[in-house]
């Protein structure tokens, strides 16, 4: 009422529908976002809607190369579908890594990469009422913010660079996340791990800046990584003799450890979240992780008991 009064504005009721975006207001006032048309059309597109449907976007065994001459027939149709496939991850954070990986051979794809991107349209056949929850917050409460980072190491065969992954949590939401190959090559394990909390350090200090400026109250954030010389690391420079190759990283994160910006803090591999966006996975972990990327089922929503903490 406020902005109406000096902007004219016209009320078209609810919001249920924008730029492919399903919005479905539940019962208990939360939100689902899912893209169930854009999926039917996009599976009618490759002739898809007949496939038999499958549990895991990737096969865990899956090693994807630009090196080979079975030339995809139709690379024209492999650059629309994968380019799809990137909008979908507005409601689907699951799909990263799959995505990631495929996107990397659109220049000549194979018959190969044509056949991944079909197991990722058959995933997409059997969950397309999956979406996107969010529920309301509440008025003055003070915000946790919590990050789970990882990186996925030499798993390129072509140039072995590594992937930094990241699912940034405000309260209780999935309000970020990515998987992204990147232009280093790490020598270690602790590096690769080191280089993507870096990485979302920096991503950190710009979210805590927006929540300053909108006066959202946030307690400080607390980043979970699974490589304990990464840890290490952030909290003693005693270790930076053996990694100055990265020596603007090294004090770029301790930093901010050393101010109480942010904690940095190791978490169990079976706790490790970030999994779902850094490799293949069996259907079975898959499946366990996709649900603390806040996936749900519409049907399932209205039985679903929700955790209380994290």
């Amino acid at each position: 009422s406020q902005l109406n009064s000096k902007f004219s504005f016209k009320q078209l009721g609810s919001l249920d529908y924008f730029l492919g975006i399903e919005v479905k207001t539940l019962p208990d006032k939360s939100i689902l976002l899912t893209q169930s048309k854009y999926i039917g059309d996009l599976l009618q597109k490759t002739c898809m809607t007949e496939a038999q449907s499958i549990s895991s976007p990737m096969a865990s065994s899956c090693k994807l190369t630009k090196i080979g001459s079975d030339l995809f027939s139709d690379p024209t149709l492999y650059r629309s579908v994968i380019g799809a496939f990137q909008y979908l991850i507005i409601t689907r954070p699951e799909l990263s890594y799959s995505v990631n990986k495929v996107c990397q051979f659109m220049a000549n794809p194979l018959e190969s990469h044509w056949v991944a991107a079909k197991r990722i349209l058959r995933y997409l056949k059997g969950t397309v009422l999956h979406g996107l929850h969010l529920r309301p917050a509440i008025l003055g409460q003070s915000y946790f913010i919590r990050v789970l980072c990882d990186a996925d190491w030499e798993s390129h065969v072509d140039d072995r660079r590594l992937t930094s992954v990241a699912a940034v949590y405000l309260g209780p939401h999935l309000i970020s996340w990515w998987s992204c190959k990147q232009q280093v090559v790490a020598r270690s394990s602790t590096e690769a791990e080191y280089r993507s909390l870096a990485q979302i350090t920096a991503k950190i200090s710009w979210t805590q800046t927006l929540l300053t400026e909108l006066k959202v109250p946030f307690s400080t954030p607390i980043v979970s990584c699974d490589n304990q010389s990464a840890v290490a690391i952030a909290h003693n420079l005693v270790f930076h003799a053996k990694t100055k190759h990265m020596e603007l990283d090294l004090f770029f994160v301790h930093v901010k450890v050393l101010t109480k910006q942010l904690i940095v803090q190791h978490v169990q591999a079976l706790d490790q979240w970030a999994d779902a966006l850094t490799k293949p996975l069996s259907p079975t972990r898959f499946a366990f992780l996709r649900t603390k990327l806040m996936l749900r089922l519409l049907q399932s929503l209205n039985h679903l008991e929700f955790e209380g903490g994290y």
